[in-house]
């Protein structure tokens, strides 16, 4: 792999860090996987359990009961995604939090990539609950996750932190 430096960081970090996101994402699922049944929870705090879940869908559930194309939609949606991402991370290597962000996101894209492709689903484990969340959430329940989840979730903080810190310098 050519190696593109900028600023003294390298694609290969950010390259490195995707892959450490999805190789934690694939660790913690397996433990999941091996230790609970579908449904299986344990409570760990009050507003927090873990749980083994099992979404066909994307976020929140999206498109869960659809007949089955949706698995190779979103495997195709991510694929296109990772492309995409390869690239700004190629292009842009040097600016730390664009590229944070991108590497976190592209790492939590393969984790959830790979499930849908062993699986046929993602496995979810996270159990947040909060009494207040129960007007939106079944028994106040927000919708289980995982590793990959959180992580494409604090790259899409960062890129719209990213954002407006470059509109802001620019105005």
């Amino acid at each position: 792999m050519a190696r593109i430096k900028t600023n003294g960081v390298s694609l290969a970090l950010w390259l490195a860090l995707a892959a450490v996101i999805a190789i934690l994402d694939q660790f913690t699922k397996q433990l999941i996987l091996g230790n609970y049944q579908l449904g299986d929870s344990t409570y760990v705090t009050t507003f927090f359990n873990v749980v083994r879940a099992h979404n066909t869908g994307a976020a929140f559930s999206f498109l869960a009961g659809a007949s089955g194309w949706q698995r190779w939609f979103f495997v195709g949606l991510a694929t296109v995604a990772v492309l995409f991402i390869l690239w700004l991370l190629r292009s842009h290597p040097g600016q730390k939090l664009f590229s944070f962000s991108l590497s976190m996101i592209l790492g939590g894209a393969v984790g959830n990539v790979i499930d849908r492709l062993l699986h046929g689903y993602v496995v979810d484990f996270l159990d947040f609950h909060w009494s207040f969340l129960s007007p939106l959430f079944y028994r106040g329940h927000f919708p289980a996750f995982n590793v990959a989840d959180a992580a494409i979730t604090v790259g899409a903080i960062g890129l719209i932190v990213d954002e407006l810190r470059r509109v802001k310098k620019s105005s």
